[in-house]
């Protein structure tokens, strides 16, 4: 089901995957990565984590800024009007009668998984987050109040979002006592094919189970 929330004086468009169990379903947010819907099957992807009990939506959130392909410069342009969108979409996710707005997590890719990270920092309602060959924003570090559980995955040789910024993250996640996992794919570049996307969707699911189906047993971080 596609429809649209409002954001400012516009109408962006939200992808949304409902399970057919009954009852509120955990919200994930997936968020798409540079290139926009170029790329991925996100449909896909959102529908494999709704068939398994996950109410995942997808937000159009280049519309805010009539992007197709975000370059470098319209990441440092547009990436705190992204945020807000983002965020809006969050909002818009838990009003539905099938989401649970106690329970929130994100699947970021790349771009997505940045901005995913970005949002998550300042906003104690996120649970959870995985971060395909993304990074944590370096301008957010400083105004971090709040980290999620963090699932990393990243292919070595990413040529695009280098696989230091795994480490990184890793770093900061281990100075704050964050729960997180990390699994680097040998050989693997700037997107995942085959056994190792399967593996990563499994991963990602595991994860996205134990700490949002679950979240009970698994609160939030303290602040930071």
């Amino acid at each position: 089901m596609t429809t649209t929330f409002p954001s400012q004086t516009q109408n962006i468009r939200i992808d949304a995957f409902r399970p057919k169990s009954g009852g509120r379903h955990p919200i994930v947010l997936a968020l798409h990565g540079s290139g926009g819907f170029a790329h991925i099957q996100y449909d896909e992807f959102a529908q494999m984590l709704a068939d398994r009990g996950f109410a995942v939506f997808v937000p159009h959130y280049f519309e805010a800024t009539g992007t197709n392909w975000a370059s470098p410069q319209e990441i440092r342009d547009y990436h705190r009007r992204w945020l807000s969108v983002i965020s809006e979409a969050i909002d818009f996710a838990t009003r539905q009668d099938f989401a649970d707005p106690s329970s929130i997590g994100i699947v970021g890719f790349s771009l997505g998984a940045y901005l995913g990270l970005g949002v998550a920092a300042t906003q104690p309602r996120i649970r959870a987050v995985v971060d395909y060959y993304g990074g944590m924003p370096d301008e957010v570090i400083p105004e971090m109040q709040h980290c999620p559980a963090v699932l990393i995955l990243h292919g070595d040789q990413d040529p695009t979002v280098p696989v230091a910024e795994a480490y990184k993250l890793e770093s900061l996640l281990k100075s704050h006592r964050v729960p997180h996992e990390m699994k680097i794919y040998q050989g693997a570049g700037h997107g995942f094919r085959g056994l190792d996307m399967l593996d990563a969707a499994q991963r990602t699911y595991f994860f996205l189970k134990q700490h949002l189906h679950d979240s009970q047993n698994f609160p939030a971080s303290e602040a930071v």
